[in-house]
Parts: C-alpha cells; structure tokens; sequence
C-alpha cells in the first residue's frame, strides 16, 4: 500500500504564503501521478493541482493558476505545492493524493489525511 502524510499546512493572512509538502511511503512507485485536492466547509472536493511522474507535466485548477506551483522530488518520494497570494476562498483542507494517471479531479486511488489551510482577510 502507499501512506501520503502532509504538513505545511496553518493560518496565514490574506495575501502571503504557504508550502504544503506531501511524503510518501510504502509502494510509492505506484504513484506515477500525485497532486492536491481540497475542500472548504460545506462544499464539494475541488481539483487543485497535479503533476506526473517526471514532474514536467502540470495541471491546475483555474481558481488557483498563476499564484500555485506543484513540483515533486523523486528522490525524496515528496511533492510539494507552493502557494503564494493566498486568498480568504483558499481557505480548505489540502489533501495530497496520488494514482496511477494524472486526473483533474477528486479520483485518485491514494489519499492523505489532510492538512488544514486557513487565509484570513
């Protein structure tokens, strides 16, 4: 099986910056694709960002290009998503998750615990 543990993840005003970190374990040569998911309260999982295997194939949700970087470490079994100009509607628990094909959206087969992102305004 493969374990994704998340940390980063806290309250920061509106406007700064966050780095979410994503380590994996176990059968982590399963995960050809990892990524980030998220949900606010009272809503639906919202695809966030995504990458492949090498790291050079990149997705994200419109909500958030242009301020979010995913990158990843093989050698580390890590990704990583950089958030900068954060808004108070980013406001959500970040999940990592990883699978076999890279999706844009909340279906992947591994999925961390979560780590909660607050954005005051």
């Amino acid at each position: 099986q493969v374990q994704l543990v998340e940390s980063g993840g806290g309250l920061v005003q509106a406007g700064g910056s966050l780095r979410l970190s994503c380590a994996a374990s176990g059968r982590s040569g399963r995960l050809y694709a990892m990524g980030w998911i998220r949900q606010a309260p009272g809503k639906e999982r919202e695809f966030v960002a995504a990458t492949n295997w090498d790291g050079d194939l990149n997705y994200y949700g419109d909500s958030v290009k242009g301020r979010f970087t995913i990158s990843r470490d093989n050698a580390k079994n890590s990704v990583y998503l950089q958030m900068s100009n954060l808004k108070p509607e980013d406001t959500a628990v970040y999940y990592c998750v990883g699978g076999t094909t890279v999706l844009r959206r909340a279906q992947y087969d591994y999925w961390g615990q979560g780590t909660q992102v607050t954005v005051s305004s």
